[in-house]
């Protein structure tokens, strides 16, 4: 592997970061949507192998206190390779000093839970296709 990392999104196909997304798992959105929320987002990573995308990542916050992780995608061909450690390592790099939330697909709990992250006690979500997200296991 040729692992590069690119940090702002000029010149990302959208198409193929939605692919990522879908064949990781993740919920998938439109296209233009997908743009648009990875570029609003206070921090993100694109993760390619030579020139091909394998996985990706992004970060919401206030710049001082508080963000929240998204969409941590990667190529099914590509898991237990590090590559997820990567993105969480980046996206941590520029949160650094401020709490974050994120919310994982069940399955990859213990993934988070080996990088330090903890089952909150306290935790309330809204989403806007609540009987979805109970079906995967993301609520009660």
């Amino acid at each position: 592997m040729n692992i590069n990392l690119k940090f702002d999104c000029n010149n990302i196909n959208w198409e193929i970061i939605c692919d990522v997304i879908e064949k990781a798992g993740l919920s998938t959105h439109p296209v233009k949507e997908t743009q648009i929320a990875f570029e609003n987002s206070f921090v993100r990573v694109f993760v390619f192998d030579n020139d091909k995308l394998i996985g990706t990542g992004r970060a919401i916050s206030d710049g001082v206190f508080q963000a929240g992780i998204y969409d941590i995608a990667v190529l099914p061909e590509y898991h237990k390779k590090g590559i997820g450690r990567i993105i969480m390592k980046e996206l941590e790099s520029k949160l650094q000093n401020m709490n974050i939330l994120l919310y994982a697909n069940p399955t990859a709990q213990n993934f988070y839970k080996k990088l330090g992250y903890s089952k909150m006690l306290t935790g309330m979500a809204k989403f806007k296709n609540e009987e979805s997200m109970r079906n995967r296991g993301f609520i009660e």
